[in-house]
């Protein structure tokens, strides 16, 4: 019983780049997004970096913008699938880590989890764009899929 429980939790994921509606990852994100947009309670700096054209939030609050996304709830799978796009515990890569955002609409302030970037990665790879206080269809065309 302890590993059906488990297996159904459900986490707030809130996304800003190529796993939004529409872009290029989002096959991988298998959640239920929450109607609307989100903009996140801090600012915080999102660039377009390296060869591949990554969207890069990093966690510097206070720095940067407030960001705009979607907030999707998944389960445990989706969310390994995402942390397995992301690279999570990679050297280098994505950290999963919690932020507030708020409903552009109603206002309503919700936990999420996020993917940051490492700030390393802004003094070894070029930086394209940012920070911006979104990442839009134009940045996207910047991306190339890393195999």
């Amino acid at each position: 019983l302890d590993g059906a429980l488990t297996t159904m939790a459900s986490h707030r994921v809130f996304v800003y780049g190529t796993l939004k509606v529409g872009f290029r990852n989002f096959h991988v994100n298998r959640g239920t997004r929450l109607p609307g947009d989100f903009i996140t309670e801090q600012a915080y700096p999102l660039y377009v970096i390296g060869e591949f054209g990554l969207p890069w939030l990093v966690h510097e609050p206070g720095q940067g913008h407030r960001v705009t996304g979607q907030v999707f709830e998944v389960d445990d799978a989706a969310l390994a699938a995402m942390d397995a796009l992301e690279r999570v515990g990679d050297a280098g890569w994505y950290s999963r880590q919690p932020l507030a955002v708020r409903h552009t609409a109603t206002g309503d302030v919700t936990q999420a989890l996020a993917y940051f970037g490492s700030a390393a990665r802004l003094l070894t790879d070029s930086v394209h764009h940012g920070p911006l206080a979104e990442y839009t269809e134009a940045h996207q065309g910047l991306y190339k899929k890393h195999l």
